[in-house]
């Protein structure tokens, strides 16, 4: 009987873990995903405190840096083995994972943001060192530009031109994005899947599941633990 092999995916934490008791079959995951934004301008110490707190619930963390995150955490992750960002990882059962941190250049000129000449070029770059996959998942804390994921208040698209036509030219099974708390939902572009969590500060994550030769992507909410 095939029971499947599950990912959980979260971010923008934003140093905030309220809800990580509440996730549902976390131990039972393959990885958990961290698309960006562990802390709020944090360095390397923040990061490393929210990392081990999931590694209590599950060992197989990966992770990478989102707009909010300084410099440093990035280079943290590479030194523990577990960064995703700007490179492709296999994650097994024929499931491999590309991943790109940073965020496009925003009003607030946080600490980790880049172009989407430099996006282009770190997406190009990760694929083209993929092996032989059945699956796909992108994991972008910037969504894709013009879609569900990636409206602020005003409704106003604020996503990427550049992750938009890597998804329209590659269509991975789905794309795992953040960033902008507001847009959390789902959406697609071709036969990819987009789905925005929302913050995990709020309880927003997403569960991928694999069955046979079938990916499944849903929008889950973590419930508030009480005493």
């Amino acid at each position: 009987m095939d029971t499947g092999k599950i990912w959980i995916a979260l971010g923008d934490i934003h140093e905030n873990l309220t809800y990580l008791p509440g996730i549902s079959q976390l131990d039972r995951a393959q990885h958990v995903l961290i698309s960006g934004d562990l802390t709020n301008c944090g360095d390397r110490r923040k990061a490393a405190g929210i990392i081990n707190k999931i590694k209590e619930y599950n060992l197989r963390v990966l992770a990478q840096i989102g707009n909010m995150d300084l410099a440093d955490v990035d280079r943290f992750f590479t030194e523990q083995g577990i960064n995703t960002h700007g490179r492709a990882v296999d994650l097994g059962y024929g499931v491999w994972l590309i991943g790109l941190g940073y965020s496009l250049p925003t009003p607030f000129h946080t600490p980790s943001e880049q172009t989407e000449e430099v996006f282009k070029e770190w997406l190009d770059q990760a694929h083209a060192s993929c092996g032989e996959y059945e699956h796909l998942i992108l994991m972008s804390h910037n969504p894709p530009m013009d879609t569900a994921t990636d409206k602020i208040t005003s409704g106003m698209h604020v996503g990427s031109r550049s992750v938009r036509d890597f998804i329209a030219r590659v269509q991975p099974d789905v794309c795992i994005t953040g960033h902008i708390h507001e847009s959390r939902g789902m959406d697609r572009i071709g036969d990819t899947v987009i789905v925005n969590p929302g913050s995990f500060a709020a309880g927003g994550y997403v569960l991928v599941e694999k069955h046979e030769g079938d990916m499944q992507v849903r929008l889950e909410q973590a419930v508030q633990q009480t005493e």
